[in-house]
């Protein structure tokens, strides 16, 4: 029996199973210890102390302590600036090595690098592992050995290189280290508050996480591509803060989506692979455009138009039941995150970079990845991005995937009593029509803050700069 003992570091990857770095800490060593580190790097820098995402990190933190008990383990927790917290707690438990899955975050990726000179500098080994991607580094390259800008040839050499091995599920079999007698420290402890999780219907942990994929694979997962844009519809699987947080493993859902032949579904966790590679590969998109050119584009500076945009107080419809309903669950459906995206950048002319921290403050499922890869895409900004010229009507888009007005009825109630005929556009009704049904815009909801065909005509002449420089 191998006696050394190994420290597995938790971050971003809460389940006990399906877990590559843990797989490898108990395939290689006599006995292992599990950590989690609240970091004050991350935690100092939220909004609000009152944060659903450490509340849900907590009870899923809970939940594993629970799993890894039953196995003869248990979590031990700290609360500091992990890059010295794991050193130390590695020293401390006399572990010969450090065991974590890879990160793409360049903050991150910074932090592991001190992590592994500490740990060096003790004669401690630090091992790290794809765990969150089906592929990752260099492992999807073009035939020119370059990282790839375009999605669809990315896809096509991400489908040529999957192999069953790539998707096939890490076993966790092994000795752990007995688990501290403490058990998780509650919220309090921390320094944050408890949220409203239970009232928005989210429920964290490994079994959150199987009670929506069950659901989603047993009912849903074949219509996805039919039902997937359309807000009013459950079509979607609402796993995206499990995934976010690795309550769930890509692999199993992966595994499903080719067994089952779902191409749209595969095709969502291929755009997952695609822009942490960007990440990865292209640090600079945090803050800047991924197109360079880009950045010369000269904003407006309207802070009553991001407030109003924020707040769900547009007089777009659409728009302003998509901001309330992320002002109210921390969640917003796919098809609305590129509707609200084009609107500030494109009808608004409101850098992108002022949206894309607005949602990484408010989403339970921020992941800086997917987040500036998406908002960089609404903008035209980012690799096989939307081209400038492309501009989305918040009417038509209205039109198109909330037909009937049921997503906006349900997020803007004060137009409840607006006719279908109006809804998408209520202010083409008349004064009469209005005051007969108790809607008067610019009373009871505000009129357009911007007029669709004037502001496009605006955004094609200040994304002229992008084309005399290309």
């Amino acid at each position: 029996m191998n006696p050394e003992k190994a420290l597995v570091w938790f971050r971003r990857d809460l389940r006990d199973h399906d877990h590559a770095a843990l797989s490898a800490a108990l395939s290689n060593a006599g006995q292992v210890y599990c950590a989690f580190v609240f970091d004050t790097d991350i935690l100092d820098a939220l909004p609000s102390r009152q944060d659903r995402r450490v509340h849900f990190i907590r009870e899923s933190l809970a939940e594993l302590d629970t799993a890894l008990r039953a196995r003869g383990g248990g979590l031990i927790v700290r609360l500091g600036r992990a890059g010295e917290v794991i050193p130390g707690l590695a020293r401390e438990l006399g572990v010969a090595s450090v065991y974590a899955n890879r990160d793409y975050e360049p903050a991150a990726k910074t932090r592991d690098i001190a992590v592994a000179e500490s740990l060096r500098a003790q004669g401690i080994a630090f091992h790290t592992r794809k765990d969150q991607a089906i592929f990752d580094g260099d492992e999807v390259l073009t035939q020119a050995g370059k990282p790839f800008s375009v999605f669809t040839p990315y896809k096509n050499a991400w489908l040529k290189r999957l192999t069953a091995t790539d998707t096939a599920e890490w076993q966790c079999q092994g000795a752990f280290a007995p688990g501290p007698a403490e058990g998780i420290p509650p919220l309090e402890q921390i320094g944050f508050m408890p949220t409203d999780l239970d009232t928005i219907g989210i429920q964290p942990g490994m079994s959150g996480a199987r009670a929506l994929w069950d659901a989603f694979r047993a009912g849903r997962l074949a219509r996805y591509a039919a039902l997937r844009d359309y807000p009013a519809i459950k079509g979607v699987s609402y796993l995206s803060v499990h995934l976010r947080f690795g309550t769930i493993s890509i692999r199993e859902l992966a595994r499903a989506a080719l067994a089952d032949e779902s191409h749209a579904w595969l095709n969502e966790l291929i755009w997952r692979d695609f822009y942490f590679m960007i990440l990865d590969h292209f640090p600079r998109v945090v803050g800047h455009a991924f197109k360079p050119e880009y950045d010369a584009i000269r904003w407006a500076e309207r802070p009553d138009w991001l407030a109003a945009w924020q707040q769900g107080r547009t007089g777009y419809p659409l728009v302003d039941a998509a901001m309330r309903q992320l002002n109210y669950s921390g969640w917003m459906h796919n098809r609305l995150r590129m509707v609200v995206a084009s609107f500030l950048t494109k009808d608004l002319g409101l850098d992108w970079r002022l949206g894309e921290r607005y949602f990484a403050d408010q989403l339970n499922d921020f992941d800086l990845s997917a987040n500036n890869g998406g908002w960089q895409w609404a903008s035209s900004s980012g690799c096989d991005a939307q081209p400038y010229f492309r501009i989305f009507n918040p009417i038509t888009q209205s039109e198109k995937f909330d037909p009937d007005g049921k997503f906006i009825r349900r997020y803007v109630p004060e137009l409840a009593a607006v006719p279908n005929k109006y809804i998408h556009a209520p202010w083409l009704m008349g004064r009469l029509e209005q005051e007969a049904i108790g809607v008067v815009i610019g009373r009871d909801y505000p009129g357009p803050i911007v007029d669709h065909t004037q502001a496009r005509e605006e955004t094609l002449a200040r994304y002229a700069v992008v084309k005399k420089t290309g």
